[in-house]
C-alpha cells in the first residue's frame, strides 16, 4: 500500500489507485498482532466476553468448515470489543491421537521401520518432534483470513497445564465411580488396532452380497431355519438364532437347539422382540462379539460372546481350520464350505449395503468384543440436558433442541480408552499383587507398578477445552474473568460427539471453587450447518468439489471469503457457495473502496454534523437509513443471524449510499452549494459508521479506509456505533422515494427509447411544485441526464410518474437525440420475438389435451409469460407509431 506524500492536499492520496488485499493484509494483521489489541486482560474493568476457538487437528488444515467457524467467531469477536467488551478470543490445537500417531508411523514405515523398533518413549518423542516442524500449519491460515485470537494464550491439549486438568478430571471421575473398566463392543479398526470413536467411522454404500444359509437339518421335514447374512466369517462366533416370540412359523423350535454347521456348537433358538417377522425370513443369526444389536441381545439372553477374530482382524480362536485366515478371505473359504454342505439356500450379488469404515485408515470397522475404559454417563448427561431445559446454555436456532435432547436423554456409556502411544495416557496404575489405583497429577505411583498402556480418546481433553485452557484446576483470573465462555460457535454435525462432552464435564465441576459454581461451560451455543458446493452437495474428495478456502484468499482476497461465508451463515442451515459468491464479494470490497476513495477525493471529513434543519432531504435521508440498518444489524448480530446482518448491510452500502446518495452528494457538492460543507461531513459520517459496522466481517479493507478517512489509530478498537436517539424524517424520506421512483421512471423511458445513459436531453417536469418536488430538479436532472428547456423546446415525448403526492409529467424534446433508423429495426427485432412469445404460449393455452395434464402452477405461469408478451407487444406498437414507422 502506498503511502500518502508529505505535502499531500488530499486524504484520498494516501490510498492505491485500486484495492490489492494481497499488498495489505499481511502487514495489516501483523499490525494489529503487535499492539496487542487482540490480547485480554483479566483485570479490566470492561465486561468480560469469551469464545474459546474449536481446538483444529495438529495435523489438520484449513477447509471451508473451519473457514466458516472461524470467521463467525471472529465477526463476533471484533464486534464486541468494539462495543467495550474485555475480549478473550482463545486458540489452539488438539493433539488428534489417531490421526497424528498415523501421520508419524507413516514417516517410519517410509524407512522400513515401526513404533515397536523405536519403543514408546521413543516413538511419542518423535512425535513431539515431528509436531514442532510440521504441525500447526493452519495457525497460518488463521492468520491469512484474519483470525483475531490472542496468539499469548494459544493451547495445545498435550500442554502440562492441561495434562493436569485432564488427570484431574480423570482421577474425580474415578473415584466417584463414574469410569469403569469393562469388555464391551467398540468400532474396532483392525488397521489401527484400536477402539474409535463414533465420528471416526464414516458410512459408505458398498457392494457386497446377502447369503441366505441353513442351521439344522437338510431335510424340510426336520427342524432347520434359515437365516441371510452379509458377514458370513461371523456365523463362527454365532451363539444363537433369534426368532420373534408371536412368529407362528417358528413358535415350535423357540427353547430348542439347532447343530452349528462347522463347529459343532448346540445352537440355542430365542425369541427376541428385536426380531422383524416381516423382514427377510424372520429369522436372524446372533453373533454377540462381532454386532452391536447382536450384543445386546447377548446380554438379554445371557449368551456365550466368543470373539473369532483377533485385533488385526484375522479368524482365531474359532477352533476351524479358518484361523488364521483374513476376515475378507475367511468369507469366501466359509461360503463355500457351506455351499459343499448344501447350507446356501441363495445368494444375492451384488447387494448394496451401508458398512462403516476408519475416516483415517479406510479399512471396514469390525465391531468387536474388546475390554476398555468407560465413563458412566447417565448422571452426567442428565445435567448437560437439564442445563439447556432450564435455560443455562440457550441453543441457537432453537430447531435443534430436539436433537439435542434426544442425543443426551439416551446417551450410552462413553468408551474412553485407544490402543494408542500418543495421547494422554490412562492415569490407571497396576500394583504387584492386582492392585489398581488412579492416581492423580501429584501423586507418583509406587515403585514396581505398572501404568495402563491405553491413552484417552481425544474427546475426553478437548471436552475440558474452555475451562482446562483457563486453568483449571487452579483458581486463575482468566476463569474469573472469562468462565463460562460467552457462546460456542460449531457446526450442527459435531454436537453430539464435542458439545455433549463439553457440557457433561462443564456441568460436572460447577460445584468447583475454581469455576464458581458455574454451570455451564458456555451461555450460548450457536449451530451453523455445512459449506456444501454452489449446487448444495456435500463438497468432498471423491466428488472432487471442494474449495480451498486458501484459493480464495489468494484470487479474491481475505475479505471476499469471509463475507461470503457469513452472508450464506444462516442458525442452523447449511450454505451453498461458489466462485462467483467469491467474486461478488470481492466486488463488493472494491466498490466500497471506490465510493470512500471518491468521497474523499470531493472533501469527505469527520466533524460535528450541522443542525438537521440545515440539512438537505437526501442527507436527513441517508443518516435516518443509517441508523434504521444500525439497529437491524445490531439485532441480527445479537441473535446470530449473520446473513441477514450482512445482507442488510451490502444493500445498504451498495444499492443506497453508493448508487443514490454518492450520486446526490455530487449534486450537493457543487461548486457554490449551499449544502457543500453540511454534505461533506454527512458523507464522512456515514462512511465512518457504515465502515465500523462492516469491520468484524471485512476487517481488511475497512482498515484500510477508516483510517485514511478519520486519521484514527485502528477500526479494531474504534467503538461500535451507537443509536442518534434522534427520531426519522419521514417527510425527507418520503421526498427521497419520490425522487428515486422519478429518476428511475425516467431511466427506463429512455432505455426505451434507445437514448444512450450519457447523453443529455432537454426536458421540462410539470407537477413538481404539486408533488413538493422543487428542491430535488437540480438532482432529478442530474442523476437522469436531464438538462433545462431552453426557448425553442419542443416535446416530442412525455411520460407520467404517479409519486406520493401527485403525478408529474416529463416532457422531453428527443429529437435528434436518436438514431431512428436504428431505432425501429431494433423495435422491430424485439416485436418478433413478443409475437413469437404469444404464439407459442397462446397455442398451449388453447390445448385442452395439454392443460388436463399441466399442473396449474404451470399453466398459470404460461399465462403469465402470454399476459407479458401481450404488454410488451402493446408497448413496441406504440413506440413504432411514435417514430411513423406502425
Amino acid at each position: 500500500m502506498t503511502s500518502a506524500p508529505e505535502n499531500s492536499q488530499n486524504p484520498a492520496d494516501a490510498l492505491p489507485k485500486s484495492w490489492d488485499p494481497s499488498a495489505v493484509e499481511a502487514e495489516l494483521y501483523q499490525q494489529w498482532v503487535d499492539a496487542g489489541y487482540f490480547e485480554a486482560d483479566p483485570t479490566s474493568d470492561k465486561p468480560g466476553y469469551s469464545i474459546v476457538l474449536p481446538p483444529p487437528n495438529v495435523t489438520g488444515s484449513l477447509h471451508m468448515g473451519h473457514a466458516l467457524d472461524h470467521t463467525l467467531m471472529d465477526v463476533l469477536s471484533r464486534r464486541k470489543r468494539m462495543q467495550g467488551y474485555e475480549v478473550l478470543w482463545l486458540p489452539g490445537m488438539d493433539h488428534a491421537g489417531i490421526a497424528t500417531q498415523t501421520v508419524v508411523e507413516k514417516q517410519l514405515a517410509a524407512d522400513g521401520k515401526k513404533k515397536e523398533d523405536l519403543g514408546r518413549e521413543a516413538f511419542i518423542e518423535k512425535v513431539w518432534q515431528w509436531k514442532a516442524e510440521s504441525g500447526g500449519m493452519i495457525q497460518g491460515q488463521m492468520r491469512r483470513i484474519g483470525d483475531g485470537v490472542d496468539w499469548s494464550r494459544d493451547r495445545f491439549t498435550m500442554d502440562e497445564g492441561l495434562s493436569r486438568a485432564v488427570q484431574t478430571m480423570f482421577k474425580r471421575l474415578y473415584d466417584e465411580g463414574l469410569i469403569y473398566r469393562a469388555e464391551r463392543l467398540v468400532n474396532w479398526s483392525p488397521v489401527l488396532q484400536t477402539a474409535i470413536s463414533d465420528i471416526e467411522v464414516k458410512f459408505e454404500e458398498v457392494e457386497g452380497e446377502l447369503v441366505s444359509l441353513r442351521y439344522g437339518s437338510l431335510n424340510d421335514d426336520e427342524p432347520h431355519v434359515v437365516v441371510a447374512t452379509t458377514r458370513v466369517e461371523t456365523m463362527l462366533g454365532d451363539t444363537a438364532v433369534a426368532v420373534h416370540p408371536e412368529d407362528e412359523r417358528y413358535k415350535d423350535i423357540i427353547g430348542t437347539t439347532l447343530e452349528h454347521p462347522i463347529t459343532g456348537r448346540q445352537i440355542p433358538i430365542i425369541a427376541d422382540e428385536y426380531v422383524d417377522p416381516e423382514f427377510g425370513t424372520g429369522a436372524v443369526k446372533i453373533t454377540p462379539a462381532h454386532d452391536p444389536n447382536d450384543f445386546e441381545m447377548g446380554l438379554r439372553h445371557d449368551l456365550p460372546m466368543p470373539t473369532i477374530m483377533d485385533k488385526a482382524g484375522r479368524i482365531a480362536d474359532s477352533g476351524t481350520r479358518f484361523d488364521g485366515m483374513d476376515r475378507f478371505e475367511a468369507r469366501i473359504a466359509i461360503r463355500e464350505e457351506l455351499a459343499a454342505q448344501g447350507r446356501v439356500v441363495a445368494e444375492k450379488r451384488p447387494y448394496l449395503h451401508s458398512v462403516g469404515h476408519s475416516e483415517r485408515s479406510g479399512e471396514t470397522i469390525e465391531p468387536r468384543l474388546s475390554m476398555q475404559w468407560w465413563v458412566k454417563v447417565d448422571k452426567l448427561a442428565k445435567a448437560a440436558g437439564d442445563a439447556v431445559r432450564n435455560g443455562h446454555t440457550v441453543i441457537h436456532p432453537a430447531s435443534q433442541e430436539p436433537r439435542w435432547f434426544d442425543w443426551v436423554d439416551n446417551m450410552h456409556d462413553w468408551c474412553i480408552s485407544r490402543q494408542l502411544w500418543w495421547g494422554h495416557r490412562i492415569p490407571i496404575w497396576y500394583g504387584p499383587n492386582g492392585e489398581v489405583e488412579c492416581f492423580g497429577p501429584d501423586e507418583i505411583a509406587p515403585e514396581g507398578w505398572e501404568q495402563d498402556p491405553d491413552v484417552l480418546d481425544t474427546w475426553f481433553s478437548s471436552g475440558l477445552w474452555p475451562f482446562s485452557t483457563m486453568g483449571w484446576p487452579e483458581k486463575t483470573p482468566e476463569l474469573d474473568k472469562f468462565y463460562p465462555t460467552s457462546v460456542l460457535v460449531t457446526g450442527y454435525d459435531i454436537l453430539f460427539f464435542w458439545v455433549a462432552r463439553m457440557m457433561m464435564f462443564g456441568t460436572y465441576v460447577s460445584g468447583d471453587d475454581a469455576v464458581h459454581q458455574a454451570q455451564v461451560p458456555f451461555r450460548d451455543l450457536f449451530l451453523h450447518g455445512l459449506v456444501r458446493d454452489q449446487f448444495g452437495k456435500k463438497m468432498s474428495k471423491s466428488r472432487g468439489n471442494g474449495i480451498d478456502p486458501l484459493d480464495w484468499v489468494e484470487r479474491f482476497g481475505a475479505d471476499a471469503l469471509r463475507f461470503t461465508l457469513a452472508r450464506g451463515a444462516n442458525p442452523g442451515g447449511d450454505l451453498a457457495v461458489g466462485e462467483d459468491h467469491a467474486q461478488s464479494s470481492r466486488n463488493f470490497a472494491n466498490k466500497l473502496f471506490n465510493a470512500t476513495k471518491f468521497a474523499l477525493m470531493n472533501g469527505a471529513v469527520i466533524g460535528e454534523l450541522p443542525a438537521r434543519q440545515q440539512l438537505t432531504d437526501a442527507d436527513r435521508w441517508i443518516l435516518d437509513r443509517l441508523e434504521q440498518v444500525r439497529t437491524e444489524v445490531d439485532a441480527a448480530f445479537d441473535h446470530y443471524e449473520f446473513s441477514k446482518a450482512c445482507e442488510a448491510l451490502y444493500h445498504f452500502a451498495w444499492d443506497e449510499v453508493c448508487d443514490w446518495y454518492l450520486e446526490l452528494a455530487k449534486v450537493q457538492l457543487a461548486e457554490g452549494s449551499a449544502h457543500a460543507d453540511g454534505t461533506k461531513v454527512v458523507l464522512g459520517t456515514v462512511l465512518d459508521q457504515l465502515l465500523r459496522l462492516l469491520h468484524p466481517v471485512i476487517p481488511f479493507v475497512t482498515e484500510t479506509l477508516w483510517k485514511v478517512l478519520t486519521g484514527g489509530e485502528s477500526v479494531v478498537i474504534a467503538s461500535w456505533p451507537e443509536t442518534s436517539g434522534i427520531a426519522t424524517d419521514e417527510t425527507a424520506a418520503q421526498r427521497v422515494a419520490d425522487l428515486q421512483r422519478l429518476v428511475t421512471e425516467i431511466r427506463r423511458f429512455r432505455s426505451d427509447q434507445g437514448l444512450k445513459p450519457s447523453q443529455k436531453v432537454a426536458a421540462r417536469l410539470v407537477g413538481v411544485e404539486d408533488a413538493d418536488l422543487v428542491a430535488q430538479v437540480p438532482a432529478v436532472q442530474s442523476l437522469a441526464r436531464l438538462t433545462a428547456p431552453e426557448d425553442s423546446f419542443s416535446a416530442t415525448a412525455s411520460i407520467e410518474v404517479r409519486l406520493s403526492r401527485a403525478t408529474v409529467t416529463v416532457e422531453l424534446d428527443t429529437s435528434g437525440s436518436i438514431d431512428v433508423g436504428a431505432e425501429i429495426a431494433r423495435l422491430r427485432k424485439d416485436l418478433a420475438a413478443a409475437e413469437k412469445e404469444l404464439t407459442g404460449t397462446s397455442a398451449k393455452l388453447s390445448n385442452e389435451a395439454f392443460l388436463a395434464k399441466a399442473p396449474d402452477q404451470v399453466v398459470e405461469k404460461i399465462r403469465g409469460r402470454k399476459q407479458i408478451a401481450e404488454e410488451e407487444i402493446a408497448r413496441i406498437t406504440a413506440r413504432l407509431k411514435e417514430l411513423g414507422a406502425a
